[in-house]
């Protein structure tokens, strides 16, 4: 052991130093500890809200959406051919946007239709996330058999018109009818055939799919469709193939893909991850800067040892190091015992549910951890870098300190 650390040492564990040391050294260690605990936790804790969020997103949206400034899309077939020649869409799918109403005998709420077919499957698999019922019915044509066309809702629209499978609604379109009377809106009786539940609060409440033909049917919209929906090969390619389609195509088609459509969301997001890391920060390095007060005091209660220490040939540089190597070990401890409690509180919040989360608001009911091992390591390194810059006042007064005076007069 070196001559440095065997000193700091023995400082630290000194019991004739009184309890005020003691104490210090005890609170700037316990500093650090919920510092760099409440940083690892909250990092882990947003990180892994950010990822859940994005995958619901990914799965439940697709990764890119063609629509036109027209306002609607007429040469479906060419345009799906020319878009499934880029090397990386998988899949590409039509679809009817349009605005509604539902209705029961004792309910009513607004809901976006969306017009789908089979294709959209590849895209979107809408099965994936059914509570109840099926999505078969959709692709069944009803004029055969003389049932009601099928409707796909979220849970929020479910719960609103206190509906489940099986149940029949009616659909009030704003496109107008003329009749004897004047204008009146459509109005479609349709059977519900299957509840969804996305996890994402804002589509479960507002969204109710339907077969695309009976959309165009509804919305008077024959033969036209609000955009194509596309699924890539790679999702974080979504920018470039975006830029790379929207010339390929021209005028007046606009390609939008998942990052700009949600781009507010996961500036957000990112923003208020910078915003926590820097507070909490700000705690580990008022933590770290106890350490200087510990060393102080320790460096004016072994004024006489120090010089005896200097007197016998250790140099000033020693005698830095001595509070250098104290300090650190301050510093080490506390990070340690951090990152290990951070560590054990990721995974009591990722196996039991102590807080519940109001999904309509944040869209998942439970806060999610994602643990990522070099997140802790930065952590600590920046803990450990903190606490080195507070042990250099310290340990450079105690260097300056001269033997001869202080033997002379103590």
């Amino acid at each position: 052991m070196r001559f440095e650390l065997f000193v700091g040492l023995r400082y630290l564990l000194s019991r004739r130093k009184g309890i005020l040391g003691s104490w210090t050294t005890l609170i700037a260690a316990l500093g650090l500890f919920v510092g760099v605990m409440t940083l690892n936790v909250v990092l882990a804790v947003y990180t892994g809200f950010e990822e859940e969020l994005r995958q619901r997103i990914l799965g439940f949206h697709p990764h890119l959406i063609i629509v036109s400034f027209t306002g609607s899309v007429s040469d479906t077939e060419h345009l799906v051919e020319k878009v499934q020649r880029h090397p990386e869409v998988r899949a590409v799918a039509p679809f009817l946007l349009a605005q509604a109403m539902v209705t029961t005998g004792h309910a009513v709420t607004g809901v976006l239709i969306r017009g789908i077919t089979s294709a959209s499957e590849e895209v979107m698999p809408l099965s994936h996330f059914l509570r109840a019922g099926s999505v078969a019915p959709l692709w069944e044509n009803p004029s055969t058999d003389g049932a009601l066309p099928a409707l796909v809702v979220g849970k929020g629209v479910a719960e609103k018109l206190r509906v489940g499978v099986g149940d029949t609604v009616e659909v009030v379109s704003p496109a107008a009818q003329t009749t004897a009377v004047g204008f009146i809106p459509r109005v479609q009786a349709m059977r519900v055939a299957g509840v969804f539940d996305s996890g994402l609060g804002e589509y479960d409440g507002v969204l109710a799919y339907t077969a695309l033909a009976t959309a165009q049917a509804l919305f008077r919209m024959e033969g036209r469709v609000t955009g194509l929906e596309v699924r890539l090969a790679d999702v974080y390619e979504a920018p470039r193939v975006s830029r790379e389609l929207g010339q390929d195509l021209g005028f007046p088609y606009r390609v939008r893909n998942w990052i700009d459509l949600n781009r507010n969301l996961f500036s957000a997001l990112t923003l208020g991850k910078i915003v926590y890391s820097i507070v909490l920060l700000l705690i580990v390095l008022v933590a770290a800067f106890n350490i200087v007060s510990t060393l102080i005091m320790v460096v004016m209660e072994k004024r006489k040892d120090l010089a005896i220490l200097m007197s016998m040939g250790a140099t000033r540089a020693s005698v830095r190091r001595i509070f250098v190597s104290k300090g650190m070990i301050i510093g080490f401890v506390g990070t340690l015992a951090g990152s290990i409690g951070g560590y054990l509180a990721c995974l009591l919040i990722q196996h039991y549910r102590f807080i519940d989360l109001p999904a309509d608001v944040y869209g998942i009911d439970r806060p999610v951890v994602r643990i990522y091992p070099e997140y802790f390591v930065v952590i600590a390194a920046v803990a450990l870098f903190l606490c080195w810059l507070a042990t250099l006042y310290p340990a450079r007064q105690a260097a300056r300190l001269s033997p001869v005076e202080i033997i002379r007069y103590e």
